[in-house]
This record gives structure tokens, sequence and C-alpha cells, in this order.
């Protein structure tokens, strides 16, 4: 028997296109939420509102499971197509395998090293800061974004969006909305070597 490889882009691409055909409202409304339920009681998970992150080994392999069978069960929805995407385990586990555990996030003195981490881990987490795609004035666009990279404790910056470019609505598909992409990737580098900080990851 052929051991299973990991799922490439161009493979998810194609199964994007010939999956299930699942109405959005079915997939957001019924699959999931019965999906989960199901599973949370055939694992016992249970919530702990006091606990953000739990430590139990237990819970933490059971969410693990049910996270797993969810994904091969349930597969993941494609909006564009209205399709789901299917997966087996043998699949997810060797796209796992085959993750890098570590990359180099910005260069120079300003680049950090994301590893994966367990929740008992020794390592701090990187601190990503930023308006993590909210609105922002495009007035005050800079000035945010340069505060965030002069906190010494923020590793990355993850940036807002301009809502407004020139005065216009940067509305989806139409040349307003690449300038204001274009015009936010500029600003927040202006932001990060006013700072000092020209290398960090973005």
């Amino acid at each position: 028997m052929a051991l299973a490889q990991k799922v490439t882009v161009f493979e998810a691409f194609n199964r994007a296109k010939s999956g299930q055909k699942v109405a959005e409202d079915t997939w957001d409304n019924e699959i999931i939420p019965k999906t989960a339920s199901r599973l949370k009681e055939k694992y016992g998970i249970k919530m702990d509102k006091k606990v953000l992150i739990p430590t139990d080994p237990v819970m933490v392999d059971n969410l693990f499971k049910a996270g797993m069978e969810m994904l091969v069960e349930c597969g993941v929805y494609c909006m564009d197509t209205g399709r789901v995407i299917k997966y087996t385990e043998q699949e997810v586990w060797a796209s796992i395998a085959a993750s890098p555990n570590q990359c180099t996030i910005g260069e120079g003195k300003d680049s950090r090293r994301l590893a994966s981490r367990t929740y008992h881990s020794s390592t701090p987490p990187l601190i990503q800061g930023g308006p993590t795609g909210a609105p922002c004035s495009e007035q005050l666009f800079l000035s945010i974004h340069e505060s965030y990279a002069k906190e010494s404790i923020v590793d990355t910056i993850v940036d807002g969006v301009m809502q407004t470019i020139n005065g216009y609505d940067p509305t989806p598909n139409s040349p307003w909305e690449m300038a204001a992409v274009k015009q936010e990737a500029y600003q927040v580098r202006l932001a990060q070597a006013r700072a000092g900080r020209p290398g960090m990851g973005l």
C-alpha cells in the first residue's frame, strides 16, 4: 500500500472545483455546529471559562482528536466554489509531518524565529502587534502602525486596512482596492523604518 502524500496547493485547488456542492448556509448553520456538538459529547469536552488555554493533558489530547475527526469528516469549505475540500486522516498526518516546525520572520537585527510550541513550552511566544485587519483612517494609518513598531515587546506587525485611499472607498475588485493595498504596504514599511526597526516582519 502506498504511503499517503501531503496535499499540495494544486491538489487542494482541484478538490475545491470537484468536491461536494454544499450551500454556505447549510455548512455554517447545520453541518459545522451539529458535528461540533456531537464530537464535544463524544470526547467529553467541557470549557472552563476561567481557563483560556487548557493544559490538562487528557483534555488537550481529546481536543486534538476531536479536531482531527472534524477535519476529516467535514473537510474545508471553499466559499469561492461552494464546494467541500475533503482530506483523509493519512493525508492530514502526512501534511503535518512535511510541515516546517520553524521559520524566520523579518530580516537582520529585526528578524525573529517563529517555532512550534506546546502548551508547556518554556520558550515565550512571538508577539504580533497591530490593528490586525481592522479598518484605520487614512490620516492616522502611518502613526498607528509606527506606535506598534516602537513597542520593544512587539516582534512583528499585523497591519490594518485603510478605510479610504485618497478619499475614495477601496471597493473590492476596483483599482482603488489595489491602490490601497500598495499604500498600506508602503506605509507600514515606512512606520517600521521611522521606529528604527526596518527589518521587522510584516
